[in-house]
């Protein structure tokens, strides 16, 4: 019997590799009333944006969890899961000419 497999995705058919896929929704909240309506941690007023940031910049996982206690690994996952999700979404939508 065929089990069905959540969570996880096919990367690439030809190597017919899997990865898991991290649920974020738990995680990353959005609420109209704070940071404008950015996606956030946990309802915190840190936003994935902020951490997205923080990581370009050079920063690990350790130096931000040591400067935002309330953070977990977790959370950093699930930012970067997010961003993921978020670009491949983007990635997929229909590309229209605009006429000049």
């Amino acid at each position: 019997m065929r089990q069905r497999v959540q969570n996880f995705k096919f990367v690439s058919f030809r190597f017919a590799v899997i990865i898991s896929v991290m649920d974020y929704r738990d995680i990353i909240t959005i609420e109209p009333g704070k940071r404008s309506g950015q996606p956030c941690i946990r309802g915190l007023r840190m936003t994935v944006q902020d951490v997205l940031e923080y990581l370009a910049g050079g920063m690990t996982e350790d130096e931000i969890l040591d400067d935002f206690p309330d953070l977990t690994h977790e959370d950093i996952r699930a930012c970067l899961a997010f961003a993921a999700d978020r670009e491949r979404r983007l990635a997929v939508l229909p590309q229209y000419e605009i006429a000049v």
